[in-house]
């Protein structure tokens, strides 16, 4: 780890010019690319202080240790180098683009002296017309054995051309008249050129005049009577509109444009785009984005253009491209794909209409994509043991975590406090066995308190049912030895097995019996390896200091913060740093999302509940919910109608003194019975209950 002062060139020595800049490791490796319009301004961003820089521009500028500038004309050449020096390098720290799958192309061979129509994946090549992507390889053949029959250009690989042109008898695709037979001259190599070169027309969304000329040759053919060559017109008409309308217009001005979608977490995004040509979409296409510095949506999009755009042909760079977000320097970016193009380009978010729908849809899009990313790499069985060795190691911990559980506080500037405590085993959520607490014995914005009271609660409750069932199931605990502690242990386990399957009736079997396990046992029983907080070290403390109290010394315990994606153990000063490749990394991740997720629902039930009167005005005779509703209106708030005498709670419309009388009455009493803080009640206005943990 490098010293950013070490490197910071002299201020004076740096142009205000634009420009595009470069940081180099020690072995000279580019780490970072990045433009400026003034080198100088945006260049002392990077030597501020350590602490008033952004975690993952920290990280960048202590793995550097040089830094060097090339200056440009203008921004829009400033744009174009960064991309080229990108593409080059490769940089770990600037923004990573990934196919989400292989999306294949029709591409039309015009480099060639008889161009071949076919379906194409992988890296594009000069000389080569591309149309799509499309969703399907199959999309792509149907399209194509149906143009075939107005536009017979060749669609058979070299080696069948060549064996053709050497037999001098042409494929079956040139007999059925699904080709033009180049291979045995039946046509000159100009007439098949101009053959695919209206077949790239057609495809290009210029279809209006084809299909005007083969309705003007069917009626003239009619009315010569040439009956056979108008219904075979006839035929090569229905099969063009048939290809036009497999797409449907989505944009009814017939627009050329790119729909770009985006869906983002803190390490990952999806991004979905569809290219419409003509109000139709003619081609979709996805990446996955991996977030290795630290940028927003309009960054993203910059990013992104660069690189969807950079390598194209100027005829692939649309006259419009729908955006979720603008870049900072979007007039640069537009000035820039103007240049591609040859002709401006103008980038936009849309607000209403016909092109804001197509733009959720693609949004919809990359969301599922961004779902069905992360649920591959989560259903990888090998991918999941080596993310649970690779965990082991980094904590090192004696064998890998094969039940995890994660807990987050969660609440409203110290109101409705509650946790939650999700389940993770052999890499999966067990959603049977996710738990919600209320949090009872601490008031106020205190997470590390929270914590510590949730552990304790948590690990109290699998001590008493391993109290219950004659041993404790830590790994490698127990106070015995021999056969009959592995009979118990395994008895205990299947009773937990089949506890976490379902309800378990109180009758014992011969072998629990035997194992002396008296009652069937809770899920609680079961203990993690691995106990994991969301939150930095006080957090992590807070629960290794529950766990000591409680003398278990055998559970790990680590804490996840949301900043840099930290990994904090109890006892250290500096946190663990994962890769952000690891699978390790991407499962804490998702264990510590779900448990975020699942905190901040059962938190928003109860804050709902609250404002809404909760408990504290449910189940009093002859209040329903418009009245409950109309002393809310009335009051304000819950605080306020506890607050208030029979007198004034009569003047509530509707409500009359027989019922504000009782009204009253039921509040007396449910706060005189409260075992919660009367001052904590006054605040919510619900009566909490316990929740059994």
């Amino acid at each position: 780890m490098s010293d950013p002062t070490s490197y910071r060139p002299a201020t004076g020595s740096i142009p205000t010019q634009p420009g595009v800049y470069r940081f180099r490791d020690p072995y000279g490796r580019v780490v970072y690319v990045g433009k400026a319009k003034n080198l100088r301004a945006r260049l002392a961003n990077y030597f501020q202080p350590l602490t008033s820089l952004h975690p993952r521009t920290q990280t960048m500028v202590t793995t550097a240790s040089s830094v060097e500038w090339t200056v440009v004309a203008n921004e829009v050449e400033a744009l174009a180098l960064e991309y080229s020096w990108i593409k080059e390098f490769d940089p770990r720290f600037n923004v990573r683009y990934r196919d989400d799958k292989s999306y294949p192309s029709l591409a039309v061979t015009l480099n060639e002296q008889f161009p071949r129509v076919q379906v194409m994946r992988g890296p594009k090549k000069k000389g080569v017309r591309y149309f799509g992507p499309y969703a399907h390889a199959w999309a792509i053949r149907e399209t194509v054995d149906a143009l075939l029959r107005v536009f017979p250009m060749r669609s058979c690989s070299q080696g069948v051309f060549r064996r053709a042109q050497l037999s001098d008898r042409p494929c079956l695709l040139g007999y059925i008249g699904k080709c033009s037979a180049p291979c045995v001259g039946r046509v000159s190599p100009e007439e098949h050129r101009q053959i695919a070169q209206d077949f790239c027309s057609f495809m290009a969304g210029q279809t209006a005049a084809f299909t005007r000329r083969l309705e003007r040759e069917m009626k003239q053919a009619a009315a010569d009577l040439e009956f056979e060559k108008a219904a075979r017109l006839r035929d090569d008409l229905g099969a063009l509109q048939r290809a036009m309308e497999r797409n449907a217009i989505v944009l009814g001005d017939g627009t050329d444009a790119d729909v770009v979608g985006i869906c983002e977490d803190e390490l990952e995004a999806a991004v979905q785009v569809f290219h419409v040509r003509d109000g139709r979409v003619r081609g979709q296409r996805g990446w996955v984005v991996e977030k290795v510095e630290d940028i927003d949506t309009g960054g993203l999009v910059g990013q992104f253009l660069q690189q969807l755009y950079g390598d194209q042909e100027p005829e692939a760079v649309p006259r419009e491209i729908l955006v979720p977000a603008l870049p900072e320097d979007s007039a640069t970016v537009q000035a820039w794909l103007g240049t591609l193009r040859g002709h401006g380009v103008e980038l936009r978010v849309p607000q209403r209409g016909d092109k804001r729908t197509l733009m959720e849809t693609v949004e919809r899009n990359a969301k599922q994509s961004l779902a069905l990313h992360k649920t591959k790499r989560a259903s990888d069985l090998t991918t999941r043991g080596q993310a649970l060795e690779d965990i082991a190691e980094a904590l090192e911990m004696d064998q890998a975590p094969l039940r995890i559980e994660c807990y987050d506080i969660s609440h409203t500037q110290g109101a409705e406090v509650v946790a939650s405590m999700v389940v993770f085993e052999d890499a999966l959520p067990r959603k049977s066995e996710y738990r919600r607490f209320t949090i009872k014995t601490v008031q106020g914005q205190d997470d590390v308190r929270s914590m510590h009271e949730v552990i304790s609660r948590r690990f109290k409750r699998y001590l008493a049912e391993a109290s219950r069932s004659g041993e404790a199931l830590l790994p490698g605990g127990g106070d015995g030895d021999g056969e009959g502690e592995v009979a118990r242990t395994a008895t205990a386990h299947a009773r937990l097995a089949r506890a976490a399957a379902g309800p378990v009736a109180d009758t014992l079997t011969e072998e629990d019996e035997a194992a002396g396990v008296d009652k069937p046992l809770s899920r609680s029983a079961y203990p993690p390896q691995l106990v994991l907080v969301d939150g930095g070290a006080p957090q992590v403390a807070a629960a290794a200091r529950a766990l000591a109290e409680l003398g278990i010394e055998d559970v790990a315990v680590a804490g996840m913060a949301k900043r840099m994606e930290e990994i904090w153990l109890p006892g250290q000063d500096d946190p663990v740093i994962l890769p952000r490749t690891s699978e390790a990394l991407y499962l804490l991740q998702r264990v510590r999302d779900e448990a975020h997720r699942f905190a901040i629902t059962f938190h928003r039930q109860r804050r709902s509940k609250a404002m809404t009167g909760g408990s504290l005005l449910e189940g009093i005779p002859g209040l329903g919910d418009v009245r409950r509703k109309a002393l809310l209106k009335h009051f304000g708030s819950v605080k306020a109608v506890r607050a208030a005498s029979v007198e004034q709670l009569a003047e509530v419309p509707g409500l009359g003194l027989g019922t504000a009388k009782s009204l009253h009455e039921a509040i007396a009493a449910r706060a005189r019975t409260s075992s919660r803080p009367a001052a904590v009640n006054t605040a919510t206005g619900e009566l909490v209950e316990d929740d059994g943990n």
